[in-house]
């Protein structure tokens, strides 16, 4: 290659890097933003893996975008497991007795989940709101109360497959979509939390 062609080549790169990366200069902030937020949630590495790939609604430095969309991530893959926990209910000759109690055990309880992350989205939207700080702290203490009952529904699905007798494939299955599920409730309501707490200090 012709040196003119080379400097040409170095310059092209340089002026499309350039271009990349003013594009959305805020980005490295927002990311920073998650990653120092994540610090206090419980599973920091799937807490930055999982909002960052909502990055685009969150605004920076904004508490309130970042629980909600980290409750709104939970609200949708809690669904998609109850469906899918619903769906093994009506697979009644596929499982033995133990089984199949305990799916029929989970699909209840991890449809309570569901309605009160649906009940806890929404409530923490009216909060962002709410101008009086007895307004705010009750919302906020209803999304706390609803996202831990949702958390503890997660939990006591996974209680009925514990033991050796349960042992297998079925536990298995549904112990990794359970437990992926438990874990980001979790970080939610660490996020849900963090955002209660330097918000009341700012409202009067």
């Amino acid at each position: 290659m012709e040196p003119k062609s080379t400097i040409f080549l170095v310059l092209l790169l340089s002026s499309t890097i350039l271009q990349s990366s003013s594009a959305n200069p805020n980005r490295s902030e927002l990311d920073r933003f998650i990653e120092s937020s994540c610090q206090t949630t419980r599973y920091p590495s799937l807490c930055v893996h999982t909002l960052s790939a909502y990055a685009t609604t969150i605004r920076q430095n904004n508490d309130q975008d970042l629980a909600q969309t980290a409750l709104t991530i939970s609200l949708a893959r809690a669904r998609a497991v109850a469906i899918f926990i619903a769906k093994l209910t009506k697979e009644t000759q596929s499982f033995k007795r133990r089984e199949y109690l305990a799916i029929k055990d989970c699909n209840e309880v991890l449809s309570n989940s569901v309605d009160r992350l649906a009940q806890s989205v929404k409530e923490l939207g009216r909060a962002g709101h709410a101008v009086a700080s007895e307004d705010f702290m009750w919302k906020m203490s209803n999304v706390q109360t609803w996202v831990s009952a949702a958390l503890t529904d997660e939990t006591t699905c996974l209680d009925g497959f514990s033991g050796r007798a349960m042992e297998g494939k079925v536990k298995r299955l549904v112990r990794f979509k359970v437990v992926h599920v438990a874990q980001v409730t979790s970080n939610a309501l660490a996020l849900v939390n963090q955002f209660a707490e330097k918000r009341s200090v700012k409202i009067p």
